[in-house]
């Protein structure tokens, strides 16, 4: 039920309207009123919430998961690394209260619950990063994304708890799987635990509410304000997000966390250019982002340091992000949650995506210019390990501690992600307007930009593939000559090659007149050689025997498969052939040597050899032909006399046509392959996990 009350500072009038809310701040005076068993009571003043392009606002109502609530307050609390956030307060009318964290664009909504072992979550002293909070039942529990102290700096409307202005209080926020988001809050023992999930306005019931505010085209107003140590104007772009300015005139670094600019020291510039100029704009992710800052920073390997460039980008209802530069290439980055990341050995996994390790070293910023949203100091060292799967690259740092913490400071550490995507450097020169430098070497996540060829050739391959089969079962295959042969004997080639008979073949394009004739005397031939055969045949010398077939019709236009079967068994039958045309006299010959041999030897057996053979012979043309089979053997041992058949077929496809088509739609694949592997050795030359490489390699799986 609402409560009405005086506030005890001013006496205006202050209004609980959510029943369970603790403390309102009352709208005139700033105090912070508690309702308690006795009445209310002030517990101090809050300062004024600063504008910070929030789309909200209390009084907003929106749905999560078909429950209504209503936006009854904010708090919000400085960082230890230097500017705020804020925290939203939601009345369900379910009667929970949400938490509802803003930061750098980005909304996170949790619940308090109640763990089943509260004496079990870690002290906060015991924290380490990445440790994963058992006591917080999940199927893969919450790591700790960041622990540190946060100061309660302003506040608002109404707050479901006992805000204390200037108190501070430990915290550590949880991040897991799915988007997962949690915090322990130290300020009680145990600490109380909220739950919940990385969520968009949409999801919220809030997409609108830009547009339903008065703030719909608010933008954060820049400042115009002047160095304090060089007297130069300076711009400030975010002035409400600001925590560090480099004066762009005299390399000064100022400190604008105190609502003035006061300063630290000069940054000694060496020679820093810059390709972007602070001020500039351009769209990313459908929004226009304009540079606020430019900062140099290096990391060392084996005594050399190397140097790249980062730009900050702001855009006030998203956020922060990014374009890094290093050797000509660039890259967009934006934050990610460390829940949705695994590290494991050399590799790291994101959104269904693997990683392999780059980079792992300690980086330090060199210089700054411009404005940031942390304290950022010259000299600031952080661990920075990079995963690459070109064109992304996940990034964690992890801040290095660098001097004594002072009595009462503000601490924190976190672990911080991040994804870049490489952009070329046409697309950021067209999106700024400016001429850019060349890059030259490799990028670390540069993608391959042929790599589309091997989808194409996958394509070909395929489809060479589907087209063979479907010619091989559906080729008009066609027997047009099928006969066995049993020989007889016959004259040896010794005695053909002497005979006076012995007949050259017919030159090409003979007439029909021509071939009819060395038919004739190849018939004589072999019956004027029959004599000498029959005296070499008693002595075991090597015998022929010549068979002419009657005409065969072939087809033109498709191929011809020959094929030889002897009734070989330790021995050799060779049939050599000619196909010859009776009109035109072309002649094609093909060989069929069969043979098989086996045996035993030192207790086991072998063979050798096939008494089946096969030739396959390109198209003739249309016609009648005449084959001439010419068989050899030699000291015939077999049970029964030599004899061998010939089958001829025509229309009969060829694998190998096939694998021929498949080597030559492989060749500029495998030239693209080879410069693929080149340019994969140049991207890792300088990374110390190389793994091309003895002493690289990756052993994550």
């Amino acid at each position: 039920m609402a409560f009405q009350a005086a506030c005890p500072a001013c006496g205006a009038q202050v209004l609980f309207r959510a029943g369970s809310s603790v403390v309102v701040v009352c709208e005139f005076c700033n105090s912070v009123v508690a309702r308690t068993d006795r009445g209310v009571e002030d517990l101090g003043k809050v300062a004024d919430v600063v504008e910070s392009g929030s789309p909200l606002e209390v009084g907003l109502r929106g749905v999560y998961l078909g429950v209504a609530f209503e936006l009854t307050g904010r708090a919000q609390l400085r960082h230890a690394a230097g500017g705020f956030w804020d925290e939203w307060y939601a009345a369900f009318a379910d009667g929970r209260w949400g938490w509802l964290a803003e930061s750098q664009g980005r909304f996170h909504l949790t619940f308090q619950i109640q763990v089943p072992s509260p004496n079990a979550l870690p002290p906060f002293d015991s924290l380490q990063l990445g440790q994963p909070v058992w006591a917080i039942p999940a199927s893969s529990p919450p790591a700790v994304a960041e622990k540190g102290t946060a100061q309660m700096l302003g506040a608002e409307g109404e707050i479901p708890y006992l805000l204390k202005p200037g108190e501070t209080y430990q915290y550590a926020d949880l991040s897991g799987a799915g988007g997962v988001f949690g915090t322990l809050d130290y300020g009680e023992q145990p600490p109380l635990v909220f739950v919940g999930r990385e969520a968009t306005l949409a999801e919220l019931g809030l997409a609108e509410a830009r547009r339903t505010t008065e703030r719909e085209a608010r933008r954060t107003t820049a400042a115009q304000l002047s160095c304090p140590q060089c007297g130069g104007p300076l711009e400030l772009r975010a002035p409400d997000r600001t925590e560090r300015v480099g004066c762009p005139n005299c390399g000064s670094l100022l400190d604008a966390s105190q609502g003035r600019l006061r300063y630290l020291k000069t940054l000694e510039k060496k020679g820093w250019g810059q390709s972007i100029p602070i001020g500039g704009t351009a769209e990313f992710e459908g929004r226009t982002f304009t540079v606020i800052g430019y900062m140099a920073r290096s990391v060392e390997f084996e005594g050399v340091r190397y140097f790249w460039q980062e730009y900050l980008l702001y855009e006030p209802a998203v956020g922060f992000r990014w374009l890094v530069e290093s050797d000509g290439h660039w890259n967009y980055v934006r934050p990610v949650s460390p829940g949705e990341v695994t590290e494991a050995g050399k590799g790291a996994h994101h959104a269904g995506r693997r990683f392999k390790m780059f980079q792992d070293a300690t980086a330090r910023v060199e210089y700054v210019e411009g404005e940031f949203y942390w304290k950022v100091e010259a000299g600031e060292l952080a661990r920075a390990t990079d995963y690459v799967a070109p064109p992304l690259m996940l990034s964690k740092e992890v801040p290095v501690a660098t001097g004594r913490r002072k009595k009462g400071e503000l601490t924190a550490e976190e672990i911080n992600w991040s994804l870049g995507t490489y952009t070329p450097v046409k697309e950021i020169e067209g999106k700024f307007g400016v001429r850019l430098a060349s890059p030259h070497a490799v990028a670390p996540n540069q993608p391959w930009k042929h790599k589309q060829i091997y989808g194409y050739w996958a394509l070909l391959v395929v489809a060479a593939v589907g087209l063979g089969l479907f010619v091989f079962v559906t080729a008009p295959r066609k027997t047009v000559f099928d006969q066995t042969y049993t020989l007889q004997g016959g004259p040896a080639s010794a005695a053909a090659a002497a005979s006076p008979f012995a007949v050259p073949t017919p030159r090409p394009g003979a007439s029909a007149a021509e071939m009819r004739e060395y038919m004739r005397l190849r018939v004589a031939q072999a019956a004027g050689a029959s004599q000498a055969a029959q005296a070499q045949a008693e002595s075991g010398a090597e015998r022929t025997q010549v068979i002419f077939t009657d005409p065969i019709e072939l087809g033109g236009g498709r191929n011809l498969r020959v094929t030889g079967r002897a009734n070989v068994d330790n021995n050799w039958l060779y049939v050599a052939g000619d196909l010859i045309n009776e009109e035109t006299g072309v002649v094609q010959q093909f060989d069929l040597p069969m043979e098989r041999y086996h045996g035993v030897d030192d207790g086991e057996s072998w063979s050798e050899g096939s008494p089946v053979q096969t030739d396959y012979l390109a198209a003739l043309p249309e016609g009648r032909y005449t084959l001439r089979l010419e068989a050899q053997w030699e000291n015939w041992n077999g049970p029964e006399p030599p004899q061998f058949s010939v089958r001829i077929e025509q229309g009969v496809p060829r694998f190998v046509n096939l694998l021929l088509v498949l080597v030559a739609l492989s060749i500029i694949p495998l030239l693209a392959a080879w410069r693929h592997f080149s340019f994969e050795r140049r991207r890792w030359a300088d990374s110390a996990f190389n793994p091309y490489d003895s002493g690289g390699g990756d052993d994550d799986e």
